[in-house]
């Protein structure tokens, strides 16, 4: 029967057997197996790069909003809290306020809002720079702040600045733009470009190197034909052009700079032409400002004229400024009085110490006796040491014998208190206060040492290392090991360090010989 089967049954019999299930653990058909081989790994390495480029995505989110908030949020905290302006009266009425650094914001503080987004966000940039440094390895850089050119100078050497400097000058130019191109439109307050010419005019002063001093002056300048002539503000920028012009070699145009300084600080609003060189006047101004204005060119003045070998005019114009400098009215205690007012006192009286010293080195040069030098040294240093404990918050007298007059040890790494290192105006001027009186102070305690060492006279090596150990403790800072000085401070240079210490070595060694003898 099955031999005479039929192709139809045939067939009808392999369908019945197609619908039959294989037996359990039987093997799959091997085509069936390659496909199944042959498409897992490609589902895999889809699924993959689907979980890969969504995890890259939503990285990529977070750190760029992260990245974005913390952009934003640090333009928002310079605007509203950096450049935040002076709200305490007593600050005001002493008029720390008008010696901070102005970005362009005027008495509202922040940045102008005419400048636009760009211009705003450049100030902002560079105010972080200057504060805050670039936040990279290096701290100098060539400069290339001349006309745009490389920073070869024709001696073949670099323009090496300061990095942060740089990039606040390169910033400011961007913000200067914006002034310039935005000055038509009625929205950029009127001082805003003379603002930002003497803020970029003051970090290429800083920056130091020649073609810098240059640029400063040519757009400090620039500020003067953009002021009316007269006022505080005025006799600030005579001031820096004058001591620009002397840093530059032009003398008779930084006597006619500080000339013109000196008669915009007095009250009587005399427009005649001052004398040239300009004597010391006769009173002291009533507005704080111009007391720190016309000090400044007094000192500078002072300097002027002992450096350039006219040592009778120097030594006249420090002793008539001395006696101007007293007749200031200072607070009966420091305690009692105000910061802003304490700040000022404390302004006058460092002052006072460095017009001491240029009398004491002015008077040795006319040979006089030295104990003459001996005893402004010895005034200026303890003026000095007063400026920087004061501002330090430390006593006056060392601590481990309060009933004495032992004066307390040098500290050159004691910050500042914090009335003034929170304050919005005196922040600056502080800081820089205090680092001038640890200089002044080092520098008189050293030229003291010289002296009594030069006199030779019995103990003089003794009292003359003691001097240059007072001198070390102001102007270094504490090496590894305790009580150690090891490297300058801020403020000293090496050059300055060096030789300091070498006045030390020098004094020990004979002191260490003179016993072995005994």
């Amino acid at each position: 029967m099955q031999a005479n089967a039929t192709p139809r049954s045939l067939r009808e019999r392999d369908d019945q057997n197609a619908l039959v299930p294989a037996p359990r653990g039987a093997p799959d058909p091997p085509s069936t197996i390659i496909e199944e081989v042959s498409l897992r790994p490609t589902a895999y390495a889809v699924d993959f790069a689907k979980r890969l480029l969504k995890f890259t995505a939503v990285g990529l989110l977070l750190v760029g909003g992260t990245t974005g908030a913390a952009f934003a949020g640090a333009h928002m905290w310079v605007e509203r809290v950096g450049l935040a302006p002076e709200t305490d009266a007593e600050a005001c009425r002493w008029e720390w306020d008008r010696e901070a650094e102005r970005w362009s914001g005027g008495a509202r503080g922040g940045t102008d809002a005419g400048l636009g987004f760009k211009g705003r966000l450049a100030v902002r940039s560079a105010w972080m720079a200057q504060h805050w440094g670039t936040g990279g390895e290096q701290s100098v850089i060539e400069s290339q702040a001349y006309s745009g050119r490389a920073g070869a100078r024709k001696d073949g050497g670099l323009h090496v600045v300061e990095a942060r400097l740089e990039f606040a000058q390169d910033f400011l130019n961007v913000a200067i733009a914006a002034a310039l191109k935005n000055a038509g439109s009625g929205e950029v307050r009127p001082e805003t470009l003379n603002k930002l010419i003497a803020r970029h005019a003051s970090i290429m002063e800083r920056m130091g190197t020649r073609e810098a001093l240059f640029e400063a002056r040519a757009e400090f300048e620039r500020v003067w034909a953009g002021l009316p002539g007269k006022g505080i503000d005025a006799a600030r920028t005579a001031l820096k052009l004058g001591d620009l012009n002397k840093r530059l070699g032009d003398p008779e145009d930084a006597l006619a700079w500080w000339a013109r300084a000196m008669q915009l600080t007095q009250d009587s609003g005399n427009t005649q032409i001052a004398d040239i060189p300009p004597a010391v006047p006769e009173s002291i101004p009533t507005s704080p400002l111009a007391q720190r204005t016309l000090i400044s060119t007094l000192v500078s003045l002072s300097a002027y004229h002992a450096t350039s070998g006219q040592l009778k005019q120097a030594r006249k114009v420090e002793e008539t400024s001395l006696n101007l400098l007293r007749s200031i009215k200072q607070p009966e205690s420091f305690e009692s009085a105000t910061r802003p007012e304490v700040l000022h006192a404390l302004y006058v009286l460092h002052r006072s110490s460095l017009l001491s010293i240029h009398l004491a080195e002015v008077l040795y040069a006319l040979r006089e006796k030295p104990a003459a030098s001996i005893q402004w040294l010895s005034q200026a240093a303890e003026s000095s040491e007063r400026v920087a404990r004061t501002l330090t918050g430390l006593p006056h007298i060392h601590p481990d014998a309060p009933q004495s007059q032992i004066p307390h040890p040098p500290s050159s790494e004691t910050p500042l208190i914090a009335d003034y290192a929170n304050s919005v105006s005196m922040r600056r001027p502080a800081s820089s206060l205090l680092r001038d009186a640890r200089r002044s102070a080092a520098e008189a305690w050293n030229l003291m040492g010289i002296l009594i060492e030069g006199s030779r006279a019995a103990g003089s090596t003794e009292k003359a290392l003691e001097c240059y150990e007072r001198a070390l403790g102001w102007a270094g800072v504490a090496a590894d090991r305790a009580g150690g000085i090891g490297k300058a401070g801020e403020g000293t240079l090496e050059t300055e360090w060096n030789a300091l210490w070498a006045n030390y070595v020098r004094a020990r060694d004979t002191s260490r010989k003179g016993q072995e003898r005994k």
